[in-house]
């Protein structure tokens, strides 16, 4: 097994970013966020080699179920022309699900029709947003423990998972904030044209549904019976220091855009970097999903996956939109509703500051830290994600109050 030092870290993040400055692209910045990966990385550097870390991943790979879960498919068009694909996760009048294996518990249907109060009503839809880089599967657990028991709609945003590519960044035009709104929107006519909603919003996916408030209101006030916001923030993102030093986040924010823009003209070539250099982006990840030590590893795995597949030029052009996010005045929307906002303590990407800030404009919210979590909290503590969750749609009526 061979072993290698920190000084390798660096050295291999060092030729990582001089093969990127070859291409143009300001290569000093890459060894700001690689030095910060760094120490990260180096002990399992340390302790295992390469080729085992490999094996491992590729063990993690095949043996994880994560991701695994499948709901009957189906596509909304966006104003601009893209398709947005979507699952649900069907309850069916016999009980079953709309879903190859399983079945809901026994006198759900019966029950659920006493809940809407006719025999045949629209159900209540819980509608899933995933966050940036990610894709539905990031709901891994949360989809597992509500299948059978309520009709959910997960899908993926533009150019994330199995959707489309944003027709209108194909032609240059920037993604915004108000455009993944729109694009809500459009899932939600195709999924979910009646009844009453339930949304759950994950980091962008919960900046998605303040954009949907602040453009559809009457679509709030008429629909929707509660909302659950997940490691996300209502602006001033381009505030936060993502844990480093003073210098260090100054250094970032000047370069960073200019990084990405070069990085995403120069996909090829640096998502051959990317594969080459995945030790160093493990660590990254692991740094900015996680707050914890001891995350199980096939779901650090499976969080890499994930951030993995998006490619690079879409990382770039969607990260001007979260400096521009500034929906605070949309939450207002939100009032008199069962409000469930929940986000790590350890969050470096939307810390729980703003969280805090949120729950300052929807006093009435229930406000929920989870100790040693980062951002990715529904995949570090998912039993604590899915239990509020949980609580959530009992104290509306959409599931049963009963144990499991």
């Amino acid at each position: 097994m061979s072993e290698t030092s920190p000084e390798d870290v660096v050295a291999t993040a060092a030729a990582a970013a001089a093969g990127w400055r070859r291409a143009g692209v300001a290569g000093a910045a890459i060894g700001v966020i690689a030095a910060g990966a760094a120490a990260g990385v180096a002990v399992e550097r340390l302790t295992v080699g390469r080729g085992m870390r490999k094996r491992a991943r590729l063990a993690l790979d095949a043996s994880g179920p994560y991701g695994s879960l499948r709901g009957l498919p189906g596509r909304a068009v966006a104003d601009d022309g893209t398709e947005l694909y979507y699952e649900v996760d069907e309850i069916e009048p016999d009980g079953g699900t709309g879903r190859a294996g399983g079945r809901a518990p026994a006198g759900s249907g019966p029950r659920r029709r006493r809940l809407f109060g006719s025999k045949d009503p629209a159900p209540l839809t819980v509608v899933f947003s995933h966050g940036y880089c990610l894709g539905q599967d990031s709901w891994h657990f949360q989809r597992a423990a509500l299948r059978g028991l309520v009709r959910t709609v997960h899908w993926d945003q533009r150019s994330h998972g199995r959707s489309e590519r944003g027709r209108a960044q194909a032609e240059g035009v920037p993604v915004g904030i108000d455009q993944l709104g729109r694009d809500l929107r459009a899932v939600l006519d195709a999924a979910a044209p009646e009844g009453p909603l339930v949304l759950v919003g994950h980091s962008m996916g919960g900046m998605t549904m303040m954009a949907l408030a602040d453009r559809y209101p009457e679509l709030i006030r008429d629909r929707v019976a509660a909302v659950a916001f997940v490691g996300t923030s209502s602006g001033k993102l381009g505030e936060v220091n993502f844990g480093l030093p003073v210098a260090g986040v100054n250094a970032v924010r000047r370069v960073l855009p200019g990084v990405l823009k070069a990085l995403g003209s120069q996909a090829e070539l640096v998502e051959r970097g990317r594969r080459a250099t995945a030790d160093l982006f493990a660590g990254l990840i692991k740094r900015y999903s996680f707050g914890s030590r001891d995350v199980d590893p096939a779901v650090a795995r499976f969080a890499e996956r994930l951030i993995e597949s998006t490619p690079i030029d879409v990382v770039a052009e969607f990260y001007p939109a979260f400096t521009e996010h500034d929906k605070s005045g949309a939450l207002p929307a939100f009032r008199g509703l069962p409000v469930l906002i929940l986000a790590g303590d350890k969050d470096l990407v939307t810390p729980s500051s703003h969280s805090e800030a949120i729950a300052d404009e929807l006093p009435e919210a229930e406000l929920v830290i989870v100790p040693d979590a980062g951002h990715l909290v529904m995949l570090e503590h998912p039993e604590t994600v899915t239990d509020r969750l949980a609580d959530l749609l009992v104290r509306i009526g959409a599931v049963p109050a009963e144990p499991g």
